[in-house]
């Protein structure tokens, strides 16, 4: 879906808590955060403005922010698990 805003919070709702504590505490999830969302601003602009780049670098930008996605979900799940093996 075209200019669809793939925030982190919006994407994984019931993990909000994890993702708030990890941008507080943890420097390397935060960083690969912050690059998350600028690229999915990036590409969202891309694509508002009616996509003006070629088919190959778009996928390309997608695919990355795809491949960071999977990075924090990882570190969100793991901390989440942690969290819960605690209680």
């Amino acid at each position: 879906m075209l200019n669809e805003n793939h925030a982190l919070i919006f994407d994984f709702p019931e993990l909000k808590q994890d993702i708030v504590y990890l941008n507080y505490k943890n420097e390397t999830f935060r960083e690969k955060s912050k690059q998350y969302h600028l690229l999915d601003y990036d590409i969202r602009q891309l694509e508002m403005d009616g996509s003006p780049t070629d088919d190959g670098h778009m996928t390309q930008l997608k695919l990355r922010r795809a491949k960071l996605k999977d990075v924090l979900y990882q570190q969100l799940k793991q901390h989440h698990n942690e969290v819960l093996s605690a209680s």
